[in-house]
Formats: C-alpha cells, structure tokens, sequence
C-alpha cells in the first residue's frame, strides 16, 4: 500500500449488518404490502424487524463507532455549502459527506414514520396495527392514508436517489458499497478509526436485543386481553 494512503476502520460490524439487515427489510415490506392478503402476515413481521433496526441504529448513532456516530455526521448550513461549492473538508470524505448525511436522516426519519403509522393502520379487512386500539378511528384513518398512499412513495423516491448517488460515486471511482461490505476505506487523510472490537460488538447485540424486546412488548398490546 502506499505509505501516503492509511487504511481505516470506518464502518463497525454492527453498522454494516444494521444497513444489509434493513434492505433486506424493506425490500420485504415493499413485496409483501404490494401483494397483500395473506402475505402480510409477512408484511407486519417485516415491519417489526424494520423498526426494531431503526429502533438501534437510533440508539448506536450516540453509543456506536467513531463514524456511526450522529455526532459525526451532523453539519451546519455553511458546512453543506461549502461542500456544493467544492470547498468540502478531508472529514468530509470518511464517514457520511453533508449530502451522504443528509440522505442518511431523511431516511431514517421516513422509514420511522412509516414503521410508526403501520403501528396505528387498518387495512378494514382483517389486519390492523397492534396501536389501533388506542387512538380514534379518524387517527387511525389518517395513519392508514399516510402508510399506504404516501410514505411509500416518498420511502421509494428516497431509495431511488439513494442508488443513483451510489452508481453516481462510482462512476467517480469512489465504491461506497465495498466499505459497508468490509468496513474498510483507504483514506489519504489519518482520522481516528471506529471503534469495532469484542466489547464493542457485544454491546450492540445488547443494545440490539433490548430494541426487540420494546418491539416484542408494542406488538402484543394489540392482543385481546384475557
């Protein structure tokens, strides 16, 4: 390797199984919710798996890796338009760039809004979010509308936009793919590496389990009492 390149630990394992977890997820939830019927069964366990990811990536943006960290990729007005004017900071290039991070909160923010509204939708058939119960019909009208009719789309415009920066970064030779494959980016600036060991990586399947667990507990309140 070059001596002037330093290779870095950007991406924590919990992160990269995090990010291929959730597209497996949400590729699930847009195949099960076009088919219906009895699919979404499927749908709704896809739904629960999807916001228990979102649940911990929440808690691992504060807790996780130097570079998963919200810290990390939070930036101010004039940051972003230093980065359009091609006035970016070497930082800027290691974890999430000012547009990365901006795309990266969109969709966190658009995919707890669908998971949340799921929660409070009824499909007036023979599927119903486990939180219908405890919000108004016309809540739960509204709710039903924004999952079906509108966060969709605006989840599957995020998507598309997503992709076309991937294929646009490589095509300027820069593979934002392999690094959340091996968690490894060769960088010509040293920067500080995310932390990624034992410890770290028990943490996370803590932090992961405890998310389930308050997933497992809002799914059940939808059950009958007996």
């Amino acid at each position: 390797m070059n001596p002037s390149i330093h290779k870095v630990r950007v991406w924590d394992l919990p992160t990269r199984i995090f990010h291929w977890a959730l597209v497996v997820g949400v590729i699930g939830l847009a195949i099960t919710g076009t088919i219906g019927g009895n699919a979404m069964v499927w749908h709704f366990r896809f739904g629960y798996s999807v916001l228990t990811l979102l649940l911990f990536r929440v808690v691992w943006g504060v807790v996780g890796g130097r570079w998963s960290r919200f810290g990390a990729f939070i930036y101010s007005p004039q940051s972003v338009i230093n980065y359009l004017k091609g006035r970016g900071k070497p930082e800027h290039g290691v974890g999430h760039s000012p547009i990365g991070a901006g795309s990266v909160f969109a969709m966190l923010g658009f995919l707890l809004a669908q998971a949340g509204t799921g929660l409070f939708s009824d499909d007036e058939i023979a599927f119903s979010g486990p939180l219908t119960r405890f919000v108004s019909n016309s809540a739960v009208s509204l709710a039903t509308n924004y999952h079906k009719n509108i966060g969709k789309w605006i989840l599957l415009g995020l998507v598309v936009l997503h992709i076309l920066a991937i294929v646009f970064y490589l095509w300027r030779k820069h593979n934002l793919v392999r690094a959340m494959l091996h968690g490894d980016k060769e960088l010509v600036t040293a920067v500080p590496a995310s932390r990624d060991d034992t410890a770290s990586r028990l943490s996370a399947l803590a932090v992961l389990g405890a998310c389930a667990a308050a997933v497992y507990w809002i799914s059940s309140l939808g059950a009958p009492a007996f």
